[in-house]
């Protein structure tokens, strides 16, 4: 069986994905999604500008012909070109086993090795702005190869990251044991007879071409990760007390819990409450919530605002606001949308000449995002403090509102979770900020102003959802209070 970096970057992400990759259907696996194309897009650029700065060889053979591309590789090697571009080494580990390295550059170097004077270190390209422990015990992967093809242990291999012109040295002294005890782990788990259990994590999971099969059993299990607060390190500290389901966990004492490691004296008694929502499927007020009046605070003219960015360019492309007036019951949707990056300044100078024109109304947003854009922003074009402070005064954050006062039965506390709760649903059905990011992508490529409208419908729903989700938690804590106060 072939093992290779892929399949070791994979494992430290999700053991179960590994399992899957060797054993699984392929027939289930799901369809790739444009933001998943767009990041093997933006990873072949990433190589191909760091080429563009080296004369390099590339071995020829057919993809899959391992061993042909090896001797074409080897032959490389020996010929002692600088650098070879995507090499193919191959290494006997035990039985039944072969490591397969396909290192993005391989590096000529001086030293001593089977070749004569010199030696191959091995560089890898990632998308990543940091040196990510699943980089390093990749590119120690490489080098473990590396070292028994050409009799020569390198001390150091390299991370061409995105942060321009720095190449991160890895220290294979101390990578290579922790690489080499994932190695033994994704071995074990591989000669299982059954995959390892399901995890939902979707920050992790979204992109994974096993989620839908995974998520599937994981609903059917009411698998206790599909609760928001369950964290890889808080389920293995729940496994041990043999607390698996809701319902045990509705009924546990917080005291239980709260000297666990991932736990404290705030975590344990919310989670508890969020299992009880869950299990009850309502919502329920959480232990020490806000105080009354900063929820349910409404003002005659109220702003919600939203933010499109292309993160690759560091873009906030669209600034997307909807002035609610609530005397004369109006909404009135504004899109600052710059077609070209260059339009960025012009959009900002947009956002605040509007919301300068309602002085006194709260800006509700959801997550801290438009917040820290905002300042982000003001830096960036040397805004003056006197226009700024005043505006993020007014910024009110209705996800943290929300999820330091009341437990849904949700299994995110992501805008779209809450509000399709809530019976909102987006015009654009398939639409998310991931796509959006693909989209605009494709509008400064094909000039389809089509992909714009759908990016700006996507950012008015956002808004109006942000809209939906403060007015239910207004409503609901007046009807709460009311009751109790009847």
């Amino acid at each position: 069986m072939l093992i290779n970096a892929e399949l070791l970057l994979q494992y430290q992400r999700c053991k179960r994905r590994t399992f899957l990759d060797i054993h699984g259907d392929k027939s289930q696996r799901d369809a790739p999604n444009e933001l998943l194309r767009k990041l093997q897009q933006d990873k072949i650029a990433h190589q191909l500008s760091a080429l563009a700065k080296v004369s390099y060889h590339q071995p020829d053979y057919s993809y899959g012909n391992w061993e042909a591309a090896e001797a074409a590789t080897l032959e490389l090697m020996q010929r002692g070109v600088e650098y070879i571009y995507k090499g193919v080494l191959l290494a006997t580990y035990s039985e039944g086993y072969t490591l397969l390295s396909r290192p993005d550059l391989l590096v000529k170097r001086p030293g001593k090795s089977c070749f004569g004077d010199w030696m191959y270190v091995p560089a890898s390209t990632e998308l990543g702005k940091r040196p990510k422990q699943e980089y390093q015990v990749v590119a120690a992967f490489h080098a473990q190869v590396l070292a028994i093809i050409q009799d020569f242990a390198p001390e150091t291999a390299w991370l061409i990251l995105r942060t321009k012109d720095i190449n991160y040295p890895v220290d294979l002294l101390k990578w290579t044991p922790r690489m080499q005890h994932i190695l033994e782990e994704l071995i074990q788990v591989l000669e299982l007879p059954n995959p390892p259990e399901v995890f939902i994590s979707r920050q992790k999971c979204n992109l994974c071409h096993w989620y839908s099969q995974c998520y599937a059993i994981a609903q059917s299990e009411k698998h206790l990760s599909l609760l928001p607060g369950v964290t890889p390190i808080r389920y293995t500290q729940l496994q041990d007390l043999a607390i698996t389901t809701l319902e045990s966990l509705a009924n546990t004492s917080p005291s239980t819990l709260e000297n666990l490691v991932g736990f404290d004296r705030e975590v344990a008694p919310k989670l508890i409450v969020q299992a009880q929502s869950a299990l009850e499927r309502r919502p329920l007020i959480l232990p020490y919530p806000l105080p009354i009046k900063d929820i349910t605070f409404t003002a005659p003219i109220e702003i919600y605002f939203d933010i499109e960015a292309q993160p690759d360019l560091d873009l906030n492309y669209l600034l997307g606001v909807l002035v609610v007036d609530r005397l004369a019951n109006t909404e009135q949707f504004y899109s600052f949308l710059a077609d070209k990056p260059e339009d960025e300044e012009l959009v900002w100078q947009q956002f605040l000449d509007l919301v300068w024109q309602y002085p006194e109304a709260p800006i509700y947003h959801f997550c801290v995002y438009e917040f820290d854009t905002v300042k982000r922003l003001a830096r960036l074009y040397k805004t003056p403090s006197s226009l700024v402070r005043p505006v993020l005064s007014r910024f009110v954050d209705v996800y943290e509102q929300l999820t330091q006062s009341v437990a849904l039965p949700v299994e995110s506390y992501a805008l779209k979770a809450i509000a399709r709760w809530l019976g909102f649903e987006w015009r654009e059905k398939e639409a998310s900020g991931a796509k959006c990011i693909y989209w605009y992508d494709q509008w400064l490529e094909t000039g389809d102003r089509t992909l714009l409208e759908i990016i700006q419908s996507y950012n008015e729903d956002d808004c109006r959802a942000t809209l939906r989700v403060k007015n239910w938690l207004v409503n609901f804590f007046q009807d709460e209070y009311g009751l109790r106060l009847a």
